[in-house]
């Protein structure tokens, strides 16, 4: 996703002057979203800079919140996430991917499954509302089941606030090297597979607080959502009834990221 950028850290004054041209330009923002790909890897003095303006910027601001890759919240020491939350910081969006080591380390996503609990945690400990994403399809058909099981156990132990199941897509200039790294022939997923590894997370995803689930990305092969576990029932009725009925799922070509 990233690929054609490398990172860098923009000089305040031109932080600032974004910012002073959005809350011209969008005066009655309520939700403001930090970008790109790892803001919180700034130092917690520039970080805290931004979210003090942001916040005086928008009077009806109801939240701020940016990505956060399980690397970066154990970076953080606890004092200065307890920092970024108090300065305004307050939804963070971790891409967990899967929570099998073997897909995780063939993915090169620099986390395993330990670490991913331990971040998790982390930032639900210091109040963050939390939102994590999974890959549908990330481990191929021979890692099915194991990515999906260990996926669910990942999101059962962290319970976050939002889930959201996404499907794999390569595109043109990712697949090969996506193919290099997985370093074993892949063999990607049929819609049918799909529904199946859906089903298998949902079956197994029994988190100790209630959690929104959805799979209503462009990238899915239908959308679906509700909450865990209360509709949990209903959103396993409805994906046996998918696999049944194959011709309500949406066309390939309308799945876009």
């Amino acid at each position: 996703m990233y690929r054609t950028k490398e990172y860098v850290e923009r000089p305040w004054e031109e932080i600032k002057t974004e910012i002073d041209l959005a809350a011209k330009s969008y005066p009655e923002t309520r939700r403001v979203f930090l970008a790109d790909g790892d803001a919180i890897t700034l130092s917690n003095q520039r970080m805290v800079q931004i979210l003090g303006y942001v916040r005086a910027s928008f009077p009806n601001l109801e939240r701020i919140s940016s990505y956060a890759m399980p690397m970066n919240l154990l970076q953080k020491t606890d004092d200065e996430l307890r920092e970024l939350r108090m300065a305004g910081l307050s939804m963070l969006y971790v891409g967990l991917e899967s929570g099998n080591d073997t897909v995780l380390r063939k993915v090169t996503k620099g986390a395993t499954f330990k670490t991913i609990i331990q971040a998790c945690n982390k930032a639900k400990r210091h109040g963050f509302v939390l939102s994590c994403m999974v890959i549908l399809g990330l481990g191929g058909k021979k890692y099915t089941k194991e990515h999906m099981i260990d996926t669910a156990r990942v999101l059962s132990e962290t319970a976050p606030d939002f889930v959201g199941a996404l499907n794999l897509h390569l595109e043109e200039g990712i697949h090969e090297e996506f193919m290099t790294k997985f370093g074993e022939p892949f063999v990607p997923l049929e819609d049918s597979d799909v529904l199946s590894e859906l089903e298998l997370l949902i079956a197994n995803f029994n988190p100790k607080t209630p959690v929104v689930f959805r799979a209503n990305h462009a990238s899915n092969v239908y959308s679906l959502g509700g909450r865990i576990p209360e509709d949990k029932d209903m959103l396993l009725e409805k994906i046996r009834g998918l696999k049944k009925h194959p011709e309500m799922l949406k066309p390939k070509h309308l799945r876009r990221f």
